[in-house]
């Protein structure tokens, strides 16, 4: 291979990077970050929440229509309306909207869950495939959020708890709709961390009255108003 040759595809390589560097660093981008309490949220580690010992082993939701509205009032989304994020699948944390506007954001909004048009459309593909492990059946629809670990403080099998939150029928509709309200130019408009802190949840969880919720009903009712408190801008 000649130098010439050599140094052509240095800059080529060059000014592609610079490209995707760029295109990087212009986009508008929803990032989750896991905490519990003041601590990283890492899979198969002990944290303590009230009385309770407990470890997550599975933690993963649907995030839905999401709206970021400007100062001056304008909105933009993402091009999907469903995104599954998963704490096992790195990817899963960050969800593009658009190349950003050098405008400052009033707010955020977004829904936790499926509604009841993709629920009652049948099985989907992408992040609603149920290959997914997140779809029960057409007349349950998906399964909103699932947070599965254990506990010393459960006197189940092998000291479990199973929450799967879901339902798309009144009165058990389990989806529930956040709005955080951003304070004026807190956040430039290049990435939005979105806290999510399920310490939050558990403190208010006594896991040895409540363990298992496997279908909709009014303890997922309950539980899904609580994981609504959970999430915030950093």
């Amino acid at each position: 291979m000649s130098k010439k040759y050599r140094y052509f595809l240095f800059l080529t390589c060059c000014c592609f990077n610079g490209i995707f560097a760029q295109e990087a660093k212009d986009s508008l981008v929803i990032q989750s970050k896991f905490r519990f309490g003041n601590t990283p949220l890492e899979l198969h580690t002990k944290y303590v929440s009230n009385s309770d010992t407990l470890e997550i082993e599975t933690f993963k939701y649907y995030i839905s229509n999401i709206e970021v509205q400007f100062a001056d009032k304008t909105i933009v989304k993402p091009k999907s309306n469903y995104h599954l994020v998963d704490i096992e699948n790195p990817a899963s944390f960050s969800i593009p909207i658009e190349k950003k506007q050098n405008k400052f954001i009033s707010k955020v909004t977004f829904d936790i869950g499926v509604d009841s048009i993709a629920s009652v459309s049948g099985a989907l593909g992408g992040d609603l495939d149920p290959a997914k492990g997140m779809y029960w059946a057409w007349q349950s629809g998906y399964i909103n959020m699932k947070i599965e670990g254990k506990s010393n403080s459960c006197k189940t099998r092998k000291n479990q708890f199973q929450f799967h939150l879901g339902g798309y029928l009144k009165p058990n509709y389990a989806l529930r709709k956040i709005e955080i309200p951003i304070q004026k130019n807190q956040i430039p408009n290049e990435e939005i961390n979105i806290i999510v802190d399920l310490g939050h949840l558990f403190s208010e969880i006594s896991l040895k009255e409540t363990n298992s919720i496997m279908l909709p009903g009014k303890a997922a009712m309950e539980i899904a108003d609580l994981s609504a408190k959970i999430f915030s801008v950093e």
